[in-house]
């Protein structure tokens, strides 16, 4: 899919091409310009559409233009940069947070609390929401976990970074964000920017099947996120604690 930001002055840029899973490419779109620092929420967008036919042979399209506010700031010195965003590893080979291109978020302030017992009741009940996953077996999820561990949303995407885009892009969409009274849980590992995209939502909790990079650990550190990975019925590891876990 192709992602383009425009402004009635007649600015039209494409900031990203990314293989996806189609489907809520509207959540996609708004999702990735809020973790990628470019609208803070809704009100930073007028208008979100498609542009041109759809494929001929799929049936679906591939252009997703938003609209931006007047009013919205853009650094168009960063967005200059014209690249193809893999839907699975967009930092792979940097060496520190200071090497990596990316928006930078404050500190998460949130008095979201979730108890152990729970925690270790996530992964059956995520699983239970994965439709296309088990349809398919090659889907990422990721979901919306309140303090009480009621799961309130899933995405599922073919790149796990777009299924966490999509997951905020559908709160952007509904003028629901940021997101500091919700936990995120990944359905595979906790890369960097995985913890970027939450760190952006003001996400207080991050909770993941699989493991976390080192970059994950000290981003999520900085932030004041709690991080924790292997999430299994038998228990978990703990990574970063900054008072979510009751």
């Amino acid at each position: 899919m192709e992602l383009q930001i425009s402004k009635k002055d007649g600015l039209t840029q494409t900031i990203s091409v990314t293989m996806r899973t189609p489907g809520q490419d509207f959540e996609l779109a708004l999702g990735y310009l809020l973790c990628e620092g470019v609208i803070r929420d809704a009100s930073d967008v007028t208008d979100v559409r498609y542009c041109g036919p759809p494929s001929p042979d799929k049936g679906y399209q591939n252009v997703v233009q938003v609209e931006l506010a007047p009013t919205t700031d853009l650094d168009l010195d960063r967005l200059q940069r014209n690249f193809y965003t893999t839907s699975s590893c967009g930092v792979c080979g940097k060496t520190s947070i200071e090497a990596i291109d990316a928006p930078l978020s404050e500190t998460v302030e949130s008095n979201y609390r979730i108890e152990h017992d729970i925690l270790r009741t996530l992964p059956d009940r995520l699983h239970s929401w994965q439709t296309d996953f088990q349809r398919t077996g090659g889907l990422h999820a990721a979901a919306t976990v309140d303090g009480s561990g009621e799961i309130q949303r899933v995405r599922e995407d073919v790149g796990r970074h777009n299924a966490v885009d999509k997951l905020i892009g559908s709160y952007v969409y509904e003028s629901g964000a940021p997101l500091r009274n919700l936990g995120l849980l990944l359905s595979g590992r906790a890369g960097f920017e995985l913890v970027q995209k939450a760190a952006m939502a003001s996400m207080p909790f991050i909770a993941s099947i699989g493991p976390p990079s080192n970059l994950a650990i000290e981003l999520a550190d900085e932030r004041n996120i709690t991080l924790i990975g292997f999430l299994r019925e038998s228990g978990y590891n703990v990574y970063t604690s900054h008072g979510a876990l009751a």
